[in-house]
């Protein structure tokens, strides 16, 4: 694996800076600790200016090459996931109740594994702006940073990311231009009735019925209104109501994650499930009140941007190490607000056989940080070589 050479050797320096990151989760917007630990590491690099309390927690420090130029983005997210965590690792999470469940821990040590070699060689033209993100768990923390203005504050032309894949071949890179991730929104419908007696039913008014045909109905939307080759999911995740089997209850929700990849498809989405509910909620007798969360967008890469990255991917890992067409997958990302913003890329990097994304056994391999960092230091020196 043709890591650079300068980033091998910072390999187990990294491997510590993760395990330290694993042992101290923090979610959502609340990564104080995080980000005053990230500070100090990136003191002690020697980046040229540290920018702090964007979106509460969020950091963005920058260093200078050695000539002039433009200003490309390298960002990380740092929150964890309110998980218990099940690895039985040494460097386990301290914080009951919370985990670096998806790999946000190896993420930072990518970027500061990046930083380092960056701020010691400043081989490229311009500035680097390291991003340091919170709350892409929860929050939309990549919506909130774009909103506080870090690309126009520093001058940002294009920015890149990446995400670990637990189960994607060791060292393998895959991208696409275009739709990589899909949006995402979640619906929680509260259904009212009129409880009493099980034996007694036509003196009721029964949310049960109704809720089992409104899941039922809006399960029509995907293949009987949206264009087959138009990917989308309505999955219903939750159905709770009632107490006991001989009451009927008074009221019951339903909860249901609905994602696209089409800003039409989504509209079409959102229209249908809430005709459905509502029709059926008047067939059924029952008020319906119909909670709809417009959530992440989809993230779609640049196409110029996204071949590029795939360029610097293989030049990191081998031509058949690359996938620079892969499938989408229907998972959320709350860089697309980023990649909304300015031109950009997102990748997936392999991390070899283990427990999936957002699971009490999943641990960040942490042999992937120096391939990772090497792919973040050989872009910008990439994108913006000296003359």
């Amino acid at each position: 694996m043709p890591v650079l050479n300068r980033i091998a050797s910072y390999a187990e320096e990294m491997k510590g800076w993760r395990r330290h990151l694993h042992m101290h989760p923090e979610l959502a917007f609340e990564c104080h600790e995080t980000a005053a630990w990230i500070t100090e590491r990136l003191r002690e690099i020697g980046v040229d200016e540290i920018h702090g309390g964007i979106a509460k927690t969020g950091i963005v420090a920058l260093i200078q090459g050695r000539a002039e130029g433009p200003v490309i983005g390298l960002r990380a997210d740092m929150d964890a996931l309110p998980i218990e965590e099940l690895t039985g690792a040494p460097y386990a999470s301290l914080e009951k109740g919370k985990m670096h469940a998806c790999g946000h821990d190896g993420h930072v040590t990518m970027l500061l594994g990046a930083a380092k070699y960056l701020a010691e060689t400043r081989n490229f033209a311009g500035t680097v702006a390291l991003i340091f993100q919170p709350a892409e768990e929860d929050g939309g923390g990549g919506q909130v940073m774009v909103q506080e203005g870090i690309m126009d504050r520093f001058g940002i032309g294009q920015v890149y990311g990446i995400h670990n894949a637990p189960n994607i071949p060791f060292g393998h890179f895959q991208t696409t231009p275009g739709p990589l991730m899909a949006s995402v929104d979640t619906a929680v419908v509260k259904v009212t009735g009129k409880g009493g007696h099980g034996a007694t039913p036509h003196e009721c008014v029964d949310p049960v019925v109704a809720i089992v045909g409104m899941v039922q109905a809006v399960q029509t939307i995907i293949p009987r209104n949206v264009y087959a080759l138009d990917e989308a999911v309505i999955s219903v995740t939750m159905i709770h109501t009632g107490s006991a089997s001989n009451i009927i209850p008074e009221e019951g929700y339903f909860a249901a994650t609905i994602r696209c990849f089409k800003p039409d498809v989504r509209a079409l989405l959102k229209k249908r499930f809430i005709e459905i509910v509502e029709g059926h909620a008047t067939a059924y007798g029952v008020k319906a009140e119909i909670s709809y969360d417009w959530g992440y967008p989809a993230t779609i890469n640049h196409e110029d941007e996204a071949d590029f990255a795939a360029e610097v991917a293989r030049e990191v890992s081998g031509e058949d190490a690359v996938d620079a067409r892969a499938g989408r997958e229907m998972g959320s990302e709350d860089f697309s607000y980023m990649l909304e913003a300015r031109p950009g890329a997102y990748l997936f990097l392999g991390t070899g056989p283990g427990a999936g994304l957002h699971h009490p056994a999943f641990d960040f391999n942490d042999e992937a940080a120096p391939i990772g960092a090497s792919f973040f230091a050989r872009l910008v020196e990439r994108a913006q070589p000296l003359a």
